[in-house]
């Protein structure tokens, strides 16, 4: 580029900038308004109020008609609506999505980000919907990683990371102190409690003393409302960024989660949470993160399978798309229901939805697979 082109670009966007109060190119996300217990319009309010509150951002609506100035496309129906979100990310049209829920794959959480009620810091939560493998040390340690990968996407260049003290902690502590000996790059926070250490108690939930909590999903997801509705005693979400975006190997698009029971301030946050994620390639820097990481010997640092559930797992039936959830489980046998599932020749994944722990299996196969599970007690 000559000296001449890069000056019109330099003035292009200082243009922009007087313009808009943002450099950088605009950021577009999708969010689809069906499904919240608070209406459509709660959620047409907080579009509005996340445009308002960053010039740089286009809100498209996927959803019943609204009245707003915002661009609505028009569905009717949940899953009418993910496939219009679908299609815009794939196109271009948008950069990334927000929604009530959505299906991901085995080895895919969320990452919510809650603000800190003492000292007033946002803190990552890792993770809050999702399942990222079936073992819950490894999932946590997984959990940890993905963590990472959103904070520094969104400026944070060295997080510090702890471990909530919950079943497991311990191990995973083993776990990532070793991988970071092994060279792959943590910081550790420190407990304000007076015994210190990385395994953090409720005291430092609440000071924010770390800027990544690893935890299983389950916890997460139960922190995650808490954080959020505790204003309104638990029937609108008031303040926070939502559940946050999908982050797993191989996971190439931003997907925000909020809840039911969002307000319009929490989906204003978790629209502009989309964003930043979009802007800081959430996607490649999880990817980059998880390579390094099993670069640095990670495979030989997570427990390995019991031989019945390798046994199990070399004869599981071939993968094939589960969009069909399955409720009312224990979340812990939840992973014995799975390999009952798969023992039957039906194809299953865990994963987490809005009100728990659920299974997924083919829509075909929903029958039979809710007929293995009674017959074996996991409902």
């Amino acid at each position: 580029m000559n000296a001449q082109s890069q000056a019109g670009e330099i003035f292009a966007q200082l243009a922009q900038v007087l313009e808009t109060g943002k450099m950088g190119d605009p950021v577009t996300v999708v969010l689809t308004t069906l499904g919240s217990e608070l209406g459509v319009e709660e959620l047409v309010r907080g579009a509005e109020m996340a445009e308002a509150q960053n010039p740089g951002l286009r809100v498209i609506l996927v959803g019943p008609p609204a009245k707003t100035d915002l661009q609505v496309i028009e569905s009717q129906c949940q899953e009418e609506s993910h496939g219009i979100m679908e299609e815009l990310l794939a196109s271009g049209q948008a950069d990334a999505a927000v929604t009530l829920h959505y299906n991901f794959p085995l080895g895919v959480s969320t990452v919510g980000r809650v603000m800190t009620p003492a000292r007033g810091k946002p803190v990552f939560l890792a993770t809050t919907t999702g399942a990222t493998a079936p073992d819950r040390v490894a999932a946590m340690v997984l959990n940890a990683i993905g963590g990472v990968a959103v904070a520094k996407s969104m400026g944070i260049s060295r997080p510090k990371l702890g471990i909530l003290n919950v079943e497991g902690a311990r191990q995973v502590e083993r776990v990532l102190r070793a991988l970071a000996q092994r060279g792959y790059p943590l910081e550790f926070s420190q407990s304000v409690r007076s015994d210190g250490g990385s395994v953090l108690r409720g005291n430092d939930l609440l000071t924010g003393n770390a800027d990544v909590v690893v935890c299983d999903t389950l916890t997460g997801n139960l922190l995650m409302k808490m954080f959020s509705a505790f204003t309104s005693g638990g029937t609108y979400e008031t303040v926070g960024w939502g559940y946050g975006p999908g982050v797993g190997e191989g996971f190439d698009k931003v997907v925000n989660i909020i809840s039911r029971a969002s307000g319009a301030p929490v989906v204003a946050n978790a629209i502009q949470y989309a964003a930043g994620c979009s802007q800081g390639y959430v996607p490649k820097r999880a990817a980059a993160e998880y390579q390094a990481a099993w670069q640095a010997g990670l495979a030989d640092l997570l427990p390995k399978p019991a031989p019945e559930q390798a046994a199990a797992l070399a004869k599981a039936p071939a993968k094939k798309p589960v969009t069909q959830e399955i409720a009312g489980l224990d979340i812990l046998e939840l992973e014995e229901a799975v390999g009952a599932l798969m023992a039957g020749g039906i194809y299953a994944e865990a994963g987490m939805g809005c009100t728990g722990p659920v299974i997924l299996v083919a829509p075909e196969e929903l029958e039979r697979a809710e007929n293995i599970l009674q017959k074996s007690n996991y409902r």
